[in-house]
């Protein structure tokens, strides 16, 4: 059963992908192809646009054991699991919840506790080191702290993270540290308060930044601020985020805004990972790409002197398939191996009807060898029916 990553990698093979991506409103071209992408409009090296997700250290996790359930036909090894443990939230933000709201699964058919619990530890020893907590909003369910405290109790897990709106964040992360968590992601996609009101719906925006700070001052080093990144809403503020970065420990991850089911997806509406490149270095020239994990989301950069960093997520016009190695865990049990896919396998529902943990192992280790080498382009996806995010899991 047990295998090392080392042989897994041996099986691996790099899916042929080659994406062109023309940006009508900027005019710039890029080109991501065999792990290379190039701005044909800029001065900037290959070293600066080229993916984080290409090369794969065979080294890297020497000796680590892990099992053949969660290596797919690619070779690639799945070692971060995201947990969503709620679908319910108390903001609406527009690129997450649809104008007319969403249906909720019932609450005697998400999983409870106790089956998050024998679930994760059935991935964390097969071979999984990473858990992150989503939802909706993970900090609404009122076990959050006994999830935490026993996940973290997991021999073999090395990172227990949470995605989170920040607007209870505050007071509960103290609790949370003692409990285990280690890592904090916080999102946040404006700096002005009217505007956060209009983009999610709800007031709060001062808590929010209250628990960035709050999170700072814990020792969280990164704390890591997600921003979704729309036309029109608030790519003017770009460099002001970056700003975040110059004094605090604060990692600004910008994301390019992603099609899901009901927030009215458009290309429009989408600035490119390119586009936001430029605007950030026409004020920092003195952007440093980092050393990127195989595996990372994110292409790395730090601004000369500053404390943070600033990183940079772009599903849509350079995906990172190559070297994905995450899985998602829904909170009604089901599995699903692709953020784009809809395909979905439950896990709830053999556990309930008695499914042994050798059982649950085929089920996860057969959807796992399904997933495909990459995603759909951005405009397929588009036209391509998946959950709301907010009941996948941020």
């Amino acid at each position: 059963m047990w295998r090392y990553l080392p042989r897994a990698l041996q099986s691996y093979r790099r899916a042929s992908i080659c994406q062109n991506v023309f940006n009508r409103g900027t005019g710039y071209y890029s080109m991501a192809c065999n792990g290379v992408s190039r701005s044909l409009n800029d001065s900037f090296t290959r070293d600066t646009y080229s993916t984080s997700c290409t090369k794969m250290v065979e080294d890297a996790t020497k000796g680590d054991p892990v099992s053949d359930m969660l290596v797919d036909s690619f070779g690639r090894l799945h070692t971060y699991l995201r947990i969503s443990v709620s679908e319910r939230c108390n903001l609406r933000c527009q690129y997450c919840m649809p104008d007319d709201g969403v249906e909720l699964t019932p609450s005697p058919e998400l999983l409870s506790k106790d089956e998050i619990v024998r679930l994760a530890n059935l991935f964390v020893n097969c071979g999984v080191n990473k858990i992150r907590l989503t939802g909706g909003e993970p900090t609404i369910r009122k076990d959050i702290e006994d999830i935490c405290l026993q996940l973290s109790e997991m021999k073999g897990l090395k990172t227990l993270s949470i995605t989170t709106n920040g607007l209870t964040l505050a007071r509960k992360l103290p609790k949370l540290k003692e409990c285990g968590l280690t890592a904090v992601n916080i999102s946040l996609d404006t700096l002005v308060p009217a505007k956060f009101e209009f983009m999610t719906r709800r007031r709060g925006h001062e808590k929010v930044i209250e628990s960035i700070d709050a999170a700072v001052d814990l020792g969280y080093d990164p704390v890591k601020v997600n921003c979704v990144v729309m036309r029109g809403f608030n790519d003017d503020e770009i460099c002001d985020f970056v700003e975040l970065t110059r004094e605090k420990p604060i990692n600004v991850r910008f994301i390019e805004f992603m099609p899901f089911d009901g927030n009215v997806w458009n290309v429009k509406k989408l600035v490119s990972y390119s586009e936001i490149m430029a605007r950030v270095v026409e004020k920092f020239s003195d952007l440093k790409r980092l050393n990127d994990d195989p595996t990372d989301t994110a292409k790395n950069f730090r601004v000369e002197g500053h404390r943070g960093t600033v990183s940079f997520i772009t599903s849509m016009t350079e995906h990172f398939c190559a070297g994905c190695n995450r899985l998602r865990l829904l909170a009604d049990g089901n599995l699903k191996v692709c953020l784009f896919g809809a395909a979905e396998e439950s896990l709830r529902d053999p556990m309930r009807s008695g499914a042994d943990d050798s059982e649950l192992m085929e089920i996860i280790g057969r959807a796992v060898k399904r997933k495909k080498a990459a995603h759909a382009g951005m405009f397929d996806l588009a036209n391509t029916a998946n959950r709301p995010m907010i009941r996948i899991g941020g």
